[in-house]
């Protein structure tokens, strides 16, 4: 059976620099399925990259092959990481990607071998280990085990007297704003507040409101969004990431 591997960086797709992964990838395995899950992660933004990767890693089969490369701290003195965890393998950089991963997750740090390029560490660290660990390479065989990876939960609402207070964790390319609020937890006839802003309680689908309007509902993840029907919530209330939600 042909390898499968996911890739999510914040590479960009105007360079080379996803097909020089691919490369590396199809060089050692010219068979394997790649799955590109995204590679417009904002540059350098490892909490939205923890988001995307924390949504879709369960959704593949098990012995699926995870690379995941937002690294502001490529070619310093942060670990470099391969793991293995409910039957998936994952490469990442350890800087709070993986921190989605159980607590029973076994961790091991990869060596940078001298001829890898300071800058790009995907190619060069991160999709050859990938490329092993695909190839049957047991995860001890990689490195050292690693104890401490460095985890740094996505942000959880809480109650706040008698209602929720949660926080806008993504906004996607169209101008949703996602929170942490889980849907199931928002009793019905209780309206939904972005930074002060009432949006109305829980609709079903962005079609319960007219073109222009503001909808909250319970988004495919399960937890509550915010959107515009045809335009972009971000815009219309001029917020983002952070930004307080209240059911």
């Amino acid at each position: 059976m042909a390898s499968l591997i996911t890739l999510l960086t914040d590479f960009g797709i105007s360079d080379s620099y996803v097909a020089e992964v691919k490369g590396v990838l199809l060089s050692a395995l010219p068979d394997a399925t790649l799955v590109d899950v995204t590679h417009q992660v904002p540059p350098g933004d490892v909490r939205a990259g923890q988001y995307l990767f924390t949504r879709v890693w369960r959704r593949f089969p098990a012995g699926t092959v995870h690379l995941v490369v937002v690294d502001p701290g490529v070619g310093t003195s942060r670990r470099a990481l391969a793991a293995e965890a409910a039957g998936h393998l994952f490469v990442a950089p350890d800087n709070g990607l993986l921190s989605s991963l159980p607590d029973d997750a076994a961790f091991v740090s990869l060596p940078v071998p001298p001829s890898a390029a300071a800058t790009f560490h995907g190619r060069d660290v991160f999709a050859p280990a990938a490329a092993r660990l695909a190839l049957g390479t047991p995860l001890d065989d990689l490195g050292d085990a690693v104890p401490d990876p460095l985890r740094v939960p996505l942000p959880q609402p809480r109650l706040d007297g008698v209602a929720w207070l949660g926080e806008v964790v993504y906004v996607d390319r169209f101008g949703t704003l996602v929170s942490n609020l889980p849907a199931s937890d928002v009793e019905p006839g209780v309206r939904i507040v972005v930074e002060g802003n009432d949006i109305g309680t829980l609709r079903r689908t962005f079609g319960d409101v007219e073109p222009g309007q503001l909808v909250a509902y319970g988004g495919s993840a399960g937890d509550v969004e915010i959107a515009v029907r045809g335009g972009s919530a971000a815009r219309l209330l001029g917020v983002g990431v952070g930004a307080e939600v209240r059911a």
